[in-house]
């Protein structure tokens, strides 16, 4: 999958672009970069209505390809190094949407599948199961 990154898309088609091909997935973006496997404060994303062009923080604009075998931390480097856009992955879990900080490490189609079995009704969790933290989470 390619998507095309420029500052006249919005936030929200970046975002529906990414979902289309990752369902139980979703990228929220915020002003500055986070770590490999630590969260984002919530209060410093970005409104998915904005084009990029107004954040300038957009390095270039150009196309970014995307495969389910990227990691997460991959994925979120490629997007602040080469575009500088910090975003950050979030997995459907039942009706919430959790940070993926602790499982950065497993591929784009890893979480996406994970999300799938947890989000059907009856399923449980895997007991092995990286606990990842909700967006709600205020750690400041």
């Amino acid at each position: 999958m390619t998507i095309r990154i420029d500052s006249k898309k919005t936030i929200k088609e970046l975002q529906d672009s990414f979902s289309a091909h990752f369902p139980f997935l979703k990228i929220e973006f915020f002003e500055r970069a986070h770590k490999v496997e630590q969260g984002s404060l919530p209060k410093k994303m970005i409104r998915s209505t904005r084009p990029l062009g107004e954040l300038n923080l957009l390095k270039e604009e150009g196309e970014l390809e995307i495969s389910p075998t990227m990691t997460v931390a991959s994925f979120e480097q490629s997007l602040i190094q080469r575009f500088g856009l910090a975003v950050q992955v979030f997995r459907k879990s039942g009706n919430l949407w959790l940070e993926t900080t602790m499982t950065d490490q497993w591929t784009l189609g890893q979480q996406n599948e994970h999300g799938r079995e947890i989000s059907s009704p009856g399923d449980k969790s895997p007991k092995n199961e990286k606990p990842d933290f909700e967006l709600s989470r205020d750690e400041d």
